[in-house]
């Protein structure tokens, strides 16, 4: 059966009943149809939550399909509850861009979902518009203020880099001239849009501690400069109120639940290459307020999401996480070692060997974070027992404990090992997690801590831009905020096609965006791009829906 298919098939219960497992009062759901419901921020018990344990699910590089991470995070929540945890996963909410471009669904597959699977994958409850249309208001003030001799704040246009949100991938917005017409329609400039998970705002939301924390974020994002070179903020065009009211909703997590009826509570959705790839901060905040243990993974593998997780996330909320998974698929280690892609279903031991030096820095990365990570190895169907054996003796042989875990296939039952092991390795660490740098370190250092450490490599060069940008951060005086490096999933380096564990790199930053509102800087290295483009065959092109309203195509 299809994910969609499973999705369907499953008997869901009302979200009042999942509501009940974690003591929550049918009153304080906000409910969106039987199955969805909003939760409101008075739930978030800072006492309680020190007392839960947070497990951050990461993973080794991926393939572009991706390696199962929001798979094997319900599977372990599933797995947790089955040996008598009380146990819910927190994630982060689908973009549209994904969905119909190439890697479709977010919801996790097989029979390690969380459901509705339809609702959660396209429109859900509507927080991804919102953070939309805050977005673009901001970008519409913006634009008035540049074109009105009136209420003029001075804006040098050319200073300028705020563009316009949408949630979908779409190549040929990435770069535009606006304001062309005439007077009447404004000054004309360069600029563009980028994909709503890439947006500040985002970012702020998953950042914010509560509506007035929010609203304050919001008011530190930096536009440009005056034509007198003074610095510009969001607040100085009085934005954030308004940019707050639309957001009054989203920023309350949402609620659903798991194919075996466990707790799910999903909100927030930042890529992890171009931004902090996790879930809101309020989102962990109430579920480790709600339930002794709290799932949660951080997109892409542990060099991107993880890293971020711990140094801006968990520091910035004074979170205590105590225990690591790591994804590991046969099919990624073979890719790693050489394989080609489409050859991956193929048994090759050779490959599979030379590709294990990829999860060893993964390993290693975690280590540097204070953990001895859990390995998680997320079984296919062609996966075969020699190669199976071949990667468990290599971390028995590293003494990490490894478990097979087949979430997909069967739900929570095929994660009770690793969540036995899961338990053990956060009983051993409560006070393990160590962050990788301190906040009052100037940004150089903390660009080149994490390059060496988490990346391997060698050193750090700037191009003359990012020496500039470097110099304007230092006028803004923003020299203490977090770094979130934007750089490319596939490797472990700055370039897409180095496999493996890349060794005698330099890690090359062309420039550094400033996202204030979030409380990060963004060292951009290598290519990346902020918006998208779909596949020459996307998955929109399965995707239907019949005449009864049942979707079909979805994955």
């Amino acid at each position: 059966m299809k994910d969609i298919d499973i999705a369907r098939a499953a008997k869901i219960k009302p979200v009042k009943d999942i509501a009940k497992l974690l003591n929550i009062d049918e009153d304080d759901l906000e409910l969106y149809g039987k199955f969805k419901a909003k939760l409101p921020l008075k739930l978030i018990d800072e006492e309680k939550l020190k007392k839960s344990k947070l497990i951050l699910v990461t993973a080794i590089t991926p393939t572009p399909a991706g390696e199962g991470k929001t798979t094997t995070s319900i599977a372990l929540t599933q797995g947790l509850n089955r040996i008598g945890k009380h146990a819910t996963v927190v994630l982060r909410e689908p973009s549209l861009g994904p969905v119909f471009g190439i890697k479709g669904g977010a919801a996790g597959g097989g029979y390690s979902q969380v459901i509705p699977m339809e609702d959660i994958n396209l429109h859900f409850t509507g927080d991804i518009s919102a953070v939309e249309k805050a977005h673009n208001l901001l970008a519409a003030l913006i634009d008035n203020n540049i074109q009105n001799k009136k209420n003029n704040l001075g804006l040098d246009p050319r200073t300028v880099s705020w563009k316009r949100v949408m949630d979908m991938n779409d190549r040929s917005l990435r770069d535009m001239v606006i304001g062309l017409g005439g007077t009447s329609q404004g000054i004309p400039r360069e600029s563009g849009f980028d994909i709503t998970a890439a947006s500040e705002v985002m970012a702020t939301l998953c950042m914010a501690k509560d509506l007035d924390d929010l609203k304050q974020k919001l008011g530190n994002i930096f536009i440009g400069f005056t034509y007198a070179g003074e610095p510009v903020y969001a607040r100085d065009l009085k934005a954030q109120g308004a940019m707050a009211v639309l957001l009054k909703d989203a920023i309350k997590p949402n609620l659903v639940q798991t194919l075996e009826g466990n707790p799910a509570i999903i909100h927030g959705g930042p890529f992890a290459n171009i931004a902090q790839g996790t879930n809101t901060l309020i989102a962990t905040k109430m579920g480790l307020s709600l339930s002794d243990y709290v799932v949660t993974e951080a997109g892409f593998a542990s060099d991107l999401g993880a890293e971020k997780f711990f140094d801006i996330k968990s520091q910035y909320g004074g979170l205590t996480p105590r225990a690591v998974v790591i994804v590991a698929t046969i099919r990624a280690l073979k890719y790693h070692g050489g394989a080609k892609l489409a050859d991956l279903q193929l048994e090759n031991k050779e490959a599979l060997k030379l590709g294990l030096e990829n999860l060893d820095k993964h390993i290693e990365n975690m280590g540097m974070f204070g953990f001895k990570p859990v390995v998680a190895i997320n079984r296919f169907d062609t996966d075969t027992l020699g190669e199976i054996e071949i990667l468990q003796n290599h971390c028995d042989g590293l003494g990490i404990e490894v478990s097979l875990t087949e979430g997909w296939a069967k739900g929570g039952a095929g994660a009770t090992d690793l969540a036995e092991k899961v338990v053990k390795a956060a009983k051993s660490c409560p006070s393990c997690f160590t962050p990788l740098y301190s906040f009052d370190w100037d940004i150089e250092t903390k660009i080149e801590t994490i390059a060496r450490k988490m990346y391997g490599a060698s050193g750090v060069e700037y191009s003359l831009k990012a020496r500039k940008d470097l110099e304007k951060i230092k006028k803004l005086g923003l020299e203490k905020l977090a770094v979130c490096i934007a750089k490319t999933q596939k490797s472990l380096s700055d370039d897409p096609d180095k496999k493996g564990r890349p060794r005698d790199f330099t890690i090359k930053i062309r420039e550094i965006e400033i996202s204030s509102g979030a409380g990060f800087v963004v060292p951009v290295a290598g290519e990346i791009m902020r918006m998208p483009g779909l596949p020459v065959v996307p998955s929109a092109e399965f995707i239907d829906i019949d005449k009864d309203g049942n979707i079909v195509g979805l994955f």
